[in-house]
């Protein structure tokens, strides 16, 4: 998105755009969700990278070894080069770490009965695991916060009520969401709503379970304070960590995320660094909607930075996410750093067409829609006007 931007931007005789990633494809993230229950295949979800991006970007594909912030350059490892830099954004993002629990990954079960759903080999695997599952205690297990895309828990339990119902098998199937906050959402209202919506399709919530470690020959997780919960199988969301160059290099917290300003989207201490999606520490939702409505801030700070003009504060925290929640519904949250997700409409207050808080067919659709928007709009970074205010209405519909 960034490249596209600042391609239309800037003066290519006189700028250079370097692009540098270790994968030549892209995957759309939102997609892992619906793999395991066969709505979407891995092919469904995954392009080559390059095709995204305009004539005149060059794009380097390598891993990162290191950051001299020093002098202005990036060391890559494979492609054994070095690239120096004027302005550096770095939307590195987030990945899985099971190896950080033990048991997670040392005990036998990953891959057997423990699965995760956050990477495509992980989300192919658990469609074979979930077809062959014919009853039992199913549990999804959050490690620690922050986790990306943090509602996609609480979808897959929601599709896996649906699927195990349209299987004929739900009354076989007990549902666990196993969560280390205090309910199933970080803000009040949002999780009030998700917490009736859940139980209304009998899947239950262990809350505040801080998970220290995983006995697979029991199959059960045991938190800090020895409670455990037994499973069948284990749906895990595991540690979530920024990449390691970030962290061993300097600029990185303990889980390697990035230190920024909330608003204008510059690095802690670094005039020309800026960061973008999931590789910030910032007090938002780790999603793919939170770099869309970065990317205006982030764009126009890189052009103001190129003609030695302050950085704009005005990246609000933005986020907005349809929620699956079965049976051809969806949920739609909106909020940013100062205010939680209202009942109402959206886009347009009183009108919608879509609404806030409330399981909808229209937000289905709306969810389903995102793929082509994601892979024909979104990426190529042009503006997609229907998200870009915030919009609920003046007078709050009932939660349930």
């Amino acid at each position: 998105m960034v490249a596209n931007r600042m391609a239309r931007a800037l003066d290519l005789q006189q700028w250079r755009i370097v692009v540098v990633d270790q994968d030549e494809n892209h995957i759309y993230q939102p997609g892992l969700l619906f793999v395991p229950f066969g709505l979407y295949s891995p092919s469904d979800i995954v392009r080559p990278k390059q095709s995204f991006l305009p004539p005149g970007v060059e794009i380097i594909f390598s891993d990162i070894t290191h950051i001299d912030t020093a002098n202005r350059a990036v060391m890559l490892g494979r492609a054994l080069k070095t690239v120096h830099y004027d302005q550096l954004v770095i939307a590195t993002g987030t990945d899985i770490h099971p190896e950080e629990t033990p048991g997670l990954l040392d005990g036998g079960g990953w891959g057997n009965n423990i699965y995760d759903f956050y990477t495509l080999e992980g989300a192919a695997c658990l469609s074979g695991a979930l077809a062959d599952f014919n009853g039992g205690r199913l549990v999804l297990n959050i490690a620690e916060m922050p986790i990306k895309c943090p509602i996609a828990p609480i979808e897959f339990l929601s599709l896996a009520d649906w699927y195990f119902r349209e299987r004929g098998i739900r009354d076989r199937v007990e549902l666990v969401f196993v969560t280390p906050i205090s309910g199933p959402f970080s803000t009040p209202r949002a999780s009030e709503m998700f917490s009736y919506m859940l139980a209304r399709k009998g899947i239950y919530v262990e809350a505040d379970f801080a998970l220290n470690r995983v006995d697979n020959a029991k199959q059960k997780i045991i938190s800090g304070d020895n409670r455990s919960v037994d499973y069948d199988l284990l749906v895990s969301v595991p540690t979530h960590k920024g990449a390691e160059f970030l962290g061993s290099g300097g600029l990185g917290d303990e889980l390697n995320f990035v230190a920024t300003n909330k608003h204008t989207l510059q690095a802690t201490g670094h005039e020309n660094i800026w960061v973008i999606g999931d590789a910030a520490n910032l007090p938002t939702l780790k999603s793919g909607s939170v770099a869309h409505f970065q990317l205006e801030t982030l764009a126009t700070n890189l052009e103001r930075a190129i003609k030695g003009e302050e950085a704009l504060p005005t990246y609000d925290g933005r986020a907005n996410c349809f929620v699956e929640a079965g049976d051809g519904k969806a949920v739609l949250i909106d909020l940013n750093y100062d205010e939680e997700p209202l009942p109402g409409n959206y886009p347009v207050a009183g009108v919608g067409p879509f609404s806030v808080l409330k399981e909808t067919r229209i937000n289905h659709a709306g969810k389903m829609a995102l793929r082509w928007i994601y892979w024909n709009v979104l990426l190529k970074g042009k503006d997609l006007p229907l998200i870009s205010h915030l919009g609920t209405s003046e007078s709050p519909e009932s939660l349930n």
